[in-house]
């Protein structure tokens, strides 16, 4: 009967380790995503959170350091900008330029810069038709 109790005892211990890793891992990947002004006006274990946040490059505002980034967005809705400095490990993308759309994730600062460990960036003026433009062609397969 001993057997049995040390065997069950050492299953509910091992089973209980993989939950605690588990739920552990799913509350530090998790990320919310902020306007600048939400993230501005966020405070204590909240503004510590892991975000991600989104805003227009502003152009002129993107300056290499080393490995660090540093760059401004801003949120033209509210005309809030947000100094952000990128650390992460990835290069940065292709369409990542002034003016282009740049979502970052990571998390504020106390001195109210954004640190990021990741970017993703959209260039508006690449997938806009251009002004005057013939319509898109139809694919070759289209019935009409």
């Amino acid at each position: 009967m001993k057997t049995y109790a040390r065997f069950a005892v050492l299953v509910v211990a091992i089973i209980g380790t993989l939950v605690w890793l588990a739920a552990s891992g799913i509350s530090e990947s998790k990320t919310y995503y902020k306007t600048i002004s939400e993230l501005k006006s966020a405070s204590g274990a909240e503004a510590a959170k892991r975000v991600r946040v989104t805003g227009d490059v502003v152009p002129g505002s993107i300056r290499r350091e080393g490995e660090r980034v540093h760059f401004v967005i801003c949120e033209k809705e509210r005309n809030l900008t947000l100094n952000v400095v990128y650390t992460g490990k990835d290069p940065l993308p292709d369409t990542f330029r002034d003016s282009a759309q740049a979502m970052a994730d990571g998390k504020m600062s106390a001195d109210g810069t954004f640190h990021a460990s990741s970017i993703a960036a959209k260039c508006p003026s690449k997938y806009e038709a251009a002004p005057g433009g013939k319509p898109a062609a139809r694919p070759l397969n289209s019935q009409s």
